[in-house]
């Protein structure tokens, strides 16, 4: 059985920018340890496959893989499957919200224009991590760590740690090196290092790093958590609704603008609702090679 496989570029909305993301239509008969060798022949951060939903009144379920291991939940091809599902009608035009299925549990996305939009599921800081270390790990000075502000996990089903530094040149310089992120964040503490600096009124200018993806040009996983660390820490003021955009991706050629809207009730620190959306522009649409 052949299936259709669809390309596109998620978090913009110029060709050939943003973040990868492959995207495997009518996968129930794929065995998964081919899905994960597909994801690794695809090789991007990302690679989708789309199932029948076990809950009727959703969508699909979506299994997502990066090029080594499979992931709970993931942001840009949330948004990128749910913009496929859209422009092929697997989802009725008029229906502006819908659930994925995915391994983290139901993922509300809806559609907004010509973005989408996914609602993070509960968002949770952890760990902190001393600041020479990191530094030494992305080889920059501690110096150009904002001492203030303590390097930490925050996750909303994809743990990441958060680095705030003091400038885009900082931002910049830091490098991404294998082994030094393996030994950082040895045990699977979380799956990568995203530092970022804020660049004007309720807007960072951010990379990521992890040992699987040396970098990623957009890490909606990580949209949520970025802007309640931003906010918990004084970057971002504290609203009702924040609004903010973090720039990503530029540094390798792949910009990408991930939207980021946070409502916030009783606590100062966890938003009641984390929600990522960004513009997606196809790239290719083909068929996959029936394989043994």
């Amino acid at each position: 059985m052949t299936h259709q496989i669809r390309i596109v570029d998620v978090f913009t909305d110029k060709p050939l920018a943003g973040n990868q993301l492959a995207v495997v239509l009518d996968a129930k008969d794929i065995p998964v340890r081919l899905m994960q060798r597909i994801a690794r022949e695809m090789n991007f951060s990302e690679t989708t496959f789309v199932l029948p939903p076990e809950d009727p009144a959703h969508a699909a379920r979506v299994r997502i893989f990066a090029p080594t291991v499979e992931m709970r939940f993931a942001g840009h091809p949330t948004i990128g499957t749910a913009w496929v599902l859209a422009n092929e009608g697997l989802v009725a035009a008029d229906v502006k919200e819908f659930t994925l299925e995915e391994n983290v549990g139901p993922v509300l996305v809806r559609r907004d224009g010509s973005m989408c939009w996914l609602t993070n599921p509960p968002l949770s800081f952890g760990d902190v991590f001393p600041h020479a270390q990191v530094a030494a790990t992305l080889g920059i000075d501690e110096s150009d760590i904002i001492s203030s502000i303590p390097a930490q996990i925050v996750s909303t089903g994809n743990p990441m740690l958060f680095v705030a530094l003091g400038d885009i040149a900082a931002v910049d310089k830091a490098t991404s090196d294998r082994e030094r992120l393996e030994k950082l964040l040895r045990g699977d503490r979380a799956f990568g290092v995203y530092l970022f600096a804020s660049v004007g009124e309720n807007r960072l200018y951010s990379r990521m790093f992890s040992p699987d993806i040396p970098e990623d040009p957009a890490s909606g996983s990580g949209g949520g958590p970025l802007g309640a660390f931003a906010v918990k820490y004084g970057l971002v003021p504290r609203e009702p609704n924040v609004s903010l955009i973090s720039e990503q991706g530029t540094k390798m050629g792949r910009q990408s603008l991930l939207h980021i809207e946070l409502t916030y009730g009783e606590s100062k620190d966890i938003p009641e609702r984390s929600d990522v959306g960004g513009s997606v522009m196809p790239v290719l649409s083909g068929t996959l090679s029936d394989f043994p």
